[in-house]
């Protein structure tokens, strides 16, 4: 077993990866970029150490620093986590070539999967069922029309590369054509640093399923069970289950024989997740792609199988071999996971809503579990995702889980920020779920949302005794915390008012005056696109900007018929909130 590993990741999935280590008697090194300096994951781990700026770029995308502190570490092992380099080749390479065990599969199979097109061939040549698409990346435009009108719309368009949602457009007439392939490869160039696409069948009523595996470096691999993803909005996760509530054992048996033959196929090691669409008749599924790290919805498979996915990626990374059959897996009762993201979901937006949380109090009882990279008075950044938990029930049956689910959900308090907490309220005494009868568009197309209304947060105030307080410093790069007297309150100074209260919604920021609507920004971001010019004539409901935060692309829409008399931004600009995007007269 290793003595020390070095966590390349932030948040929830950090301290996650940092309470295996403490598990396993391991000891943990922590890396944070400048914003994340009071994150819980630094003050958890054993060490902690500056990586650099808040950019990913500069700090939890950049393989040189990383190695450059593991080896200053002495770490023996690094684990990426999901996301940022969990599914990058070259790190793993480099990990490799640095004599540093990377806690993941090998980088020949995250090359081979990583690539969801070459994942298809290695899906084919395991004779595990494909949806009908590309084998390989798509050239130009012409291609995406030939493949529209060859197999019918609607039409997936997904980045190559990476996972979550990012770079994924359905196109459902081939008017919308241009506008989904360059949204698709804008997204997947600012979420994986590529723009390649490839096209496939997009299943209508389809649901989600995805099968956990685990291989170790003795040619043992074990299907772990299924998980039901099916619940999605921009076609990111919400809610996720386990089992899943429409496969049927026969079904479930096909599953776990095609998912271990792929992993076969590439010579996989460690955990990996091998994803399915299942067909609304519930009997046909297949392979959409595999990702070759540990899942944001892995906790519902710990909770029915009982092992521990995290620990046992750093055991196979350490040579341990698997001491189960497949026979001897049997998941117990069912598990239900949401995620509690800071957005906004008022009538099914789902805008990303960062700032700093105030008052901060999870649910704990029986069967219940929160993964959380927060807690009271700490920042959201808009640097990265949204995500501030994870939350998990499990119980003998579904219903259980489920009514668990509620409970949990009215105990937990989150202030300062808006969440998706009401809208999973909301999610679970919905009859489609309550059924189990739900698919990918379930969300934006059954679900009732337009009355969906989440009150303001409460504003972050100020403690009112002048206390000591912990504080970070940094001595050349690595983290340590002292306790100093006489600051002052948290907020003393400037803001001790309380913070800022979060932007409210999308149509509270178009205010008219003297005949002019001026339409503002609903969040800090970065202008992708401006879809009109000045003097463009547009309907109520019109696209105007596009604009990205938080990892995702949000669309300014008009709120009102007219003519626009000014456009007051450009792509590539950075915008705060309430700036002023577009005039319309």
């Amino acid at each position: 077993m290793f003595s020390k590993v070095l966590i390349a990741n932030r948040g929830e999935i950090a301290i996650r990866v940092i309470r295996a280590c403490r598990d396993l008697g391991v000891g943990s090194v922590a890396v944070y970029s400048d914003v994340d300096r009071e994150a819980l994951h630094v003050a958890m781990a054993d060490e902690a150490y500056l990586l650099g700026e808040a950019a990913p770029a500069a700090s939890y995308l950049n393989i040189e620093k990383i190695l450059e502190v593991a080896e200053r570490a002495g770490a023996e092992a690094i684990h990426p986590g999901y996301g940022f380099l969990a599914e990058n080749e070259n790190f793993a390479r480099a990990c490799e070539d640095a004599g540093i065990a990377f806690v993941g599969p090998p980088s020949t199979a995250i090359t081979s999967m990583g690539d969801k097109i070459s994942a298809r061939r290695v899906a084919e040549a395991a004779r595990a069922p494909i949806v009908p698409g590309t084998l390989d990346p798509v050239a130009d435009i012409e291609e995406v029309r030939s493949f529209g009108k060859e197999h019918g719309y609607p039409i997936a368009i997904k980045a190559a590369f990476g996972g979550g949602g990012r770079g994924f457009k359905v196109i459902r007439e081939e008017k919308d054509l241009e506008d989904a392939v360059a949204g698709a490869q804008r997204e997947a160039k600012l979420a994986f640093g590529r723009d390649e696409i490839y096209i496939e069948r997009y299943l209508s009523g389809a649901r989600h399923v995805e099968a956990q595996i685990l291989a170790d470096k003795h040619g043992n691999v074990i299907f772990v069970g299924e998980r039901d993803c099916s619940l999605q909005r921009r076609h990111q996760k919400l809610v996720e289950e386990s089992p899943s509530p429409a496969v049927s054992p026969e079904v479930r048996a096909r599953i776990a024989e095609a998912s271990c033959s792929i992993a076969r196929q590439v010579g996989y090691v460690n955990a990996g997740t091998v994803e399915y669409m299942l067909d609304a008749d519930k009997t046909r599924f297949y392979f959409m792609e595999m990702n070759t790290r540990l899942q944001v919805e892995h906790p519902v498979t710990e909770m029915c199988a009982g092992i521990d996915l995290a620990a046992w990626q750093i055991r196979i990374a350490a040579g341990e071999k698997l001491p189960w059959t497949q026979e001897e897996i049997a998941p117990r009762g069912h598990a239900i996971e949401v995620r509690i993201n800071a957005e906004d979901p008022s009538k099914g937006r789902f805008l990303p809503a960062p700032g700093r949380i105030g008052a901060y109090r999870a649910p704990t009882g029986p069967g219940v579990r929160v993964d959380s990279g927060f807690g009271p008075d700490t920042e959201i950044s808009r640097s990265y995702d949204s995500l501030i938990a994870k939350l998990i029930t499990w119980g003998a049956d579904r219903e259980e889980a489920r009514r668990r689910m509620i409970r949990a959900l009215d105990e937990f308090v989150i202030e300062g920020v808006r969440t998706t907490i009401p809208f999973h309220r909301r999610v679970m005494e919905d009859p489609g779920f309550v059924s189990g009868d739900v698919h990918t568009a379930y969300v934006e197309k059954e679900m009732h949302l337009s009355d969906l209304i989440v009150p303001a947060p409460v504003k972050v105030g100020a403690p009112a005794i002048d206390a000591p307080r912990t504080v970070g410093v940094e001595v050349e790069g690595k983290f340590f915390t002292v306790e100093v007297h006489g600051l002052g309150p948290v907020g003393a100074g400037p803001t001790a008012q309380g913070a800022k209260p979060t932007a409210p919604t999308a149509e509270a920021r178009a205010g008219t005056h003297d005949g002019e609507t001026k339409v503002t920004a609903p969040m800090q971001g970065t202008i992708v696109k401006t879809v009109v010019k000045d003097g463009d004539q547009v309907k109520a409901g019109d696209l105007l900007i596009v604009l990205e935060a938080m990892k995702m692309e949000n669309h300014i829409n008009a709120p009102r018929a007219g003519t626009v008399s000014k456009v007051a931004v450009k792509a590539g600009q950075n915008v705060e909130t309430n700036s002023v995007l577009v005039v319309i007269a």
